[in-house]
């Protein structure tokens, strides 16, 4: 532990001792006579003072309706700092990368509970649709939040979402609403919600999605010489093999208790059969491969003040995912491999309110997962993982402090087969780790919404059980990948009660990161057609995010939101490789398809029933291999998206038509090499509401 780590943590726990001294102090001053005062029924209270100390980014509200967005995938492409990898169409995967530290140390939540994929570590964000999300959150290091699970503490970065909950009026006990969109790509998507005051304390909720679509656009390929800047080939075709049928149902119940608390239980079941448009190399247009998914879930969580200084979370969840890969192409590797997993999942944790500036937190996890396949020589591995946490959290008036300590504990086993290094069925070392997390916020005016922030945060993320297990890939002696985060930023807003500027919010952070250990596939032996996973990857990054939102207020009751992000990042690799010449051409390079420069803007203006929203991504030049070589280079792109919509009301209904234009100036582009993305394409929205 750093001596700057340590001196923090000895500076919040002296602040925590003089401050249960003065608490102290004050109760043994202020005792009363209570002899005449007469107790009264009384009203229990669940809250803390305690504020955020890192700031998040969110999208809500008409923010979030105000984008073009199909899925969560689509959403997370505005936030500063965050780099989506799509491989383009409606079905093709979509994972996100938070600060150049890599998907896998991204930890995904949905409505409070955490996504999972022991197999692979990457949740595809394109499975989960925008109709039944109500807010999206992301947090650098962690969630401020004190009360949470042991995992909540576990990830570099995180990312929140948050499903619709039921609100009704006094005069209502049924909400309804259904969606049907239309467009390019020959898409059908029909989606309804209803939503049911069962008791007074219960609401129950259905929501239900089908989603069906060709997949087929136009896409220009063109690829130069690097050295002549002569054209090798320029064509124009038709993207195959792209096309998905998908259904998702969500059912829940919450609930609150007469004596003060919350409960909810979810059920979550998503089923698709997609293609897989693959990438266009070796002028080949069109793949066969397809992939079947089946993902379940079911998820519970139970909140309650016990007493005044004493809080209590439960969650609990099971999950049953199924996938099946196939490639028919008998002239490569005919495969069809298909993969079970079942996850299981408890976690408890307490909260408890030394004074009311402090609070501590104990909270502990256990998970518990399987992986079974029908490849041959799969070996059936078997993870149990246990997570203690321990956090503290300090509101000293202008000072505000957090600190945690999360310890992960990992056994796992396997029942038969092989392993790449050796014929024996061996499963891989236990882990034990503790790393600690350290975060200040600092106000120092009291009129002014001023604020300073910083954070340090040890964290690490386990090998997958594919980068352990996969036959003749994996490799049982991997380590953990750890990163080291830094962070300074500043926030600052300012409301302006008779301007047309109702207001101004901005906020920076200047952060420096380290991956070491990092997990790269490597080949085994002298040829390129066997690999293996070894740890000695070694990345350092240096970025800067801004974030600036305005509001303004209008005459004719005209109403304007404006949001700008802006992200600088230097992502450089410095791993140590055996060939003198790789060594050269990597050393120092800028990381596979991080740019140096990226942003994007968010603007919408309502007036009356009418709404008009734009937005537009910038990505600025990368290189898709770490030798930032003219060979690897990747030119920079950007997108215009445009939607208009209009509501009006018949009787009881309300009804919404809208319409979308997306990359309106048809522009050519690839997120990922060989994998081109659409161009100008629409959507035709109506709803109608209950």
């Amino acid at each position: 532990m750093s001596n700057a780590l340590k001196t923090l943590l000895v500076t919040f726990c002296a602040c925590i001792a003089v401050d249960l001294h003065a608490q102290q102090t004050r109760r043994d001053s202020s005792r009363v006579d209570t002899s005449g005062v007469r107790t009264l029924p009384g009203v229990t209270v669940s809250g803390s003072t305690f504020k955020e100390v890192i700031p998040s980014q969110k999208l809500s509200g008409e923010k979030l309706k105000s984008l073009n967005s199909f899925s969560v995938a689509d959403a997370i492409r505005y936030f500063a700092g965050v780099q989506l990898k799509d491989y383009g169409g409606i079905g093709g995967l979509k994972t996100v990368d938070m600060r150049s530290m890599g998907t896998n140390h991204m930890g995904v939540f949905y409505d409070g509970i955490q996504l999972g994929n022991a197999q692979n570590g990457q949740i595809d964000l394109g499975k989960f649709s925008m109709d039944n999300i109500e807010s999206i959150s992301v947090y650098n290091g962690q969630k401020s939040d004190l009360i949470q699970s042991a995992k909540d503490y576990g990830s570099s970065g995180t990312l929140y979402l948050r499903s619709r909950k039921p609100v009704f009026d006094s005069l209502k006990n049924t909400n309804f609403k259904a969606v049907f969109k239309t467009g390019s790509f020959d898409l059908i998507n029909p989606s309804i919600l209803l939503e049911r005051k069962l008791t007074r304390n219960i609401n129950a909720s259905l929501s239900s999605e089908y989603i069906n679509s060709s997949g087929k656009y136009p896409f220009r390929y063109k690829r130069v010489f690097s050295g002549s800047g002569k054209t090798a080939w320029d064509t124009t075709a038709i993207r195959q093999n792209g096309d998905i049928a998908a259904e998702r149902v969500e059912t829940g119940l919450y609930g609150t208790l007469n004596g003060g608390g919350t409960w909810t239980t979810k059920a979550y079941f998503y089923n698709s059969e997609k293609g897989i448009p693959g990438a266009i190399v070796n002028n080949v247009w069109k793949r066969a491969q397809r992939q079947w998914d089946r993902n379940f879930f079911l998820q519970g969580s139970f909140m309650k003040n016990i007493i005044n200084s004493y809080d209590i979370q439960v969650n609990a969840k099971y999950a049953n995912d199924y996938l099946r890969y196939q490639n028919p192409d008998t002239t490569l590797l005919y495969i069809d491999n298909k993969f079970y997993q079942q996850e299981w999942y408890a976690s408890v944790a307490n909260k408890y309110s030394l004074t009311k500036r402090i609070n501590i937190n104990l909270a502990t996890d256990l998970q518990y997962n399987t992986l079974k396949s029908n490849m041959d020589g799969f070996v059936f591995p078997k993870r149990l993982t246990t997570l203690v946490a321990l956090a503290a959290a300090g509101d000293f008036g202008k000072l505000k402090m957090q600190a945690s300590l999360l310890g992960t504990f990992i056994r796992e086993r396997i029942t038969t087969g092989n392993t790449s290094i050796g014929d024996s069925a061996i499963s891989a070392p236990a882990k034990n780790e503790w790393t600690p997390a350290v975060f200040l916020s600092f106000k120092p005016f009291a009129k002014s919404d001023l604020n300073f922030r910083a954070f340090y945060k040890n964290i690490f993320r386990m090998p997958t059980l594919n980068d352990l297990y996969y036959t003749d890939l994996g490799n049982i002696n991997l380590q953990p990948e750890f990163t080291h985060q830094y962070d300074i930023g500043v926030a600052y807003t300012k409301s302006f009660p008779k301007s047309i500027v109702n207001e101004w919010h901005i906020q920076s952070d200047l952060y420096y990161n380290q991956v070491t250990n990092k997990i790269v596939a490597v080949p085994k032996g002298s040829g390129m057609y066997r690999w293996m996973m070894m740890n000695f990857g070694y990345v350092e990054i240096l970025g800067l995010d801004i974030i600036s939102d305005l509001a303004f207020a209008l005459p004719a009751n005209i109403a304007l939101n404006f949001r700008a992000t802006y992200t600088y990042q230097k992502a450089q690799d410095f791993t140590i490789r055996k060939s003198t010449d790789l060594q050269k051409l990597t050393w120092g390079g800028q990381i596979p398809y991080i740019p140096w420069h990226s942003g994007s803007i968010i603007s919408s203006i309502r007036y009356g029933n009418w709404r008009l929203n734009y937005s537009f991504i910038y990505v600025g030049e990368r290189y898709h291999n770490s030798a930032n070589i003219p060979e690897n280079y990747e030119q920079p792109w950007y997108t215009s998206d445009l939607s208009a919509s209009r509501i009006f009301s018949y009787k009881k209904y309300n009804f919404k038509i809208a319409g979308e234009l997306n990359n309106v100036m048809n522009q050519d582009f690839e997120v990922v090499l060989n994998y081109p993305m659409p161009k100008r394409n629409f959507k035709i929205i109506l709803s109608v509401e209950l």
